[in-house]
């Protein structure tokens, strides 16, 4: 099709990038994703889309790293997308404590390789990035709730590398005129998040205790607010920040905070189970610098791109715990037939 959008995807096998997958795949889309050469496969998310190529090929997976802009700069040029969503991304916080070098190659400078390539392109076609920002920006915050003009105050590697990322993207947009929007997401979680994660860590844990695999659960900081809200619903505000008419930065959140304790209720109460009898303090598990409260006002999202949470916590957690509930039952099955056979 001569009309047909294409975009490219870095981060497109993480939990945000599968999503956004799907979203643009049935908006028609030629889908571009950018994945890490690794001995094994990491599409699991993807894997139910990207099947027969030969037959739909919308969906196409190109070898590639971040952290290498000329490769990165040479790929965008070879298929030069309409729009470029930068997902990728060494994402955890508590991590990037402990990889603080390698967090800022593929956060911050990535970034800025994605900007860079996205301007070559410019030269021969409009083309317009998305950048994924972070309520972590906003690290011990300065104002309740966090707008797209409340200071950054990071607290980790990680958020200090977004707010490198924040401003390059800025810096592009003003400075060469390229289309280059932020995103700022609150935490966006879902089924697929990772599970080292501390909502996904929840889910699986509670699950897998209430099938009886597992007998405790190891906590850090049970008194940090969030604002979470669902993951299919944020990649939804990230497509249409790129149809808006002028570049601009947009916070998406659900305007609601609570606890990480109050997440564990919800997930514990939806089992039958009482989260108090399962759940251990672990030093191991606290930030060196922790991140207390964290509360987004998405009304500018809202009027200019019409977009709004769908979500809420609760609803959240039957969803996840639903889908881990599944996994464990079969992980708990599959293990008594190894026991049956032996």
């Amino acid at each position: 099709m001569a009309d047909q959008k294409s975009a490219l995807i870095t981060g497109i096998t993480g939990q945000d990038g599968s999503y956004l997958a799907e979203l643009l795949l049935e908006k028609g889309y030629l889908v571009h994703g950018l994945v890490r050469r690794s001995s094994t496969f990491g599409t699991e998310r993807i894997d139910h889309i990207y099947q027969d190529l030969h037959a739909n090929p919308t969906l196409m997976l190109h070898y590639g790293d971040l952290t290498d802009g000329q490769a990165l700069t040479n790929l965008v040029l070879d298929i030069k997308p309409d729009e470029i969503y930068n997902l990728g991304a060494q994402s955890h916080v508590r991590v990037s404590f402990d990889q603080p070098v390698y967090t800022l190659q593929t956060v911050g400078v990535g970034a800025l390789n994605v900007l860079e390539a996205a301007r070559q392109l410019q030269k021969i076609k409009e083309v317009r990035v998305y950048q994924a920002s972070s309520s972590e920006m906003y690290g011990d915050v300065l104002q309740t709730p966090q707008t797209e003009t409340t200071p950054f105050n990071p607290q980790s590697p990680y958020a200090c590398a977004k707010v490198y990322a924040f401003h390059q993207t800025v810096n592009y947009r003003e400075s060469y005129g390229l289309f280059a929007c932020n995103g700022i997401l609150f935490n966006h979680e879902s089924e697929r998040r990772g599970e080292t994660f501390v909502t996904r860590k929840i889910t699986r844990a509670a699950t897998r205790i209430k099938a009886g695999l597992q007998k405790k659960l190891y906590l850090g900081n049970l008194d940090a607010k969030r604002d979470w809200g669902y993951a299919k619903d944020y990649v939804e505000g990230m497509w249409r920040i790129l149809q808006h008419s002028e570049p601009d930065d947009f916070v998406l959140a659900t305007g609601e905070t609570q606890s990480v304790r109050e997440f564990l209720r919800l997930v514990f109460e939806q089992l039958e189970l009482n989260w108090e009898d399962y759940v251990e303090i672990d030093p191991r598990y606290f930030r060196p610098a922790e991140v207390e409260l964290l509360l987004g006002d998405p009304s500018k999202a809202k009027e200019k791109l019409g977009w709004t949470a769908s979500t809420d916590l609760r609803e959240l957690a039957r969803i996840m715990v639903e889908h881990d509930l599944e996994l464990a039952q079969r992980e708990a099955h599959a293990k008594t037939f190894v026991a049956g056979s032996a």
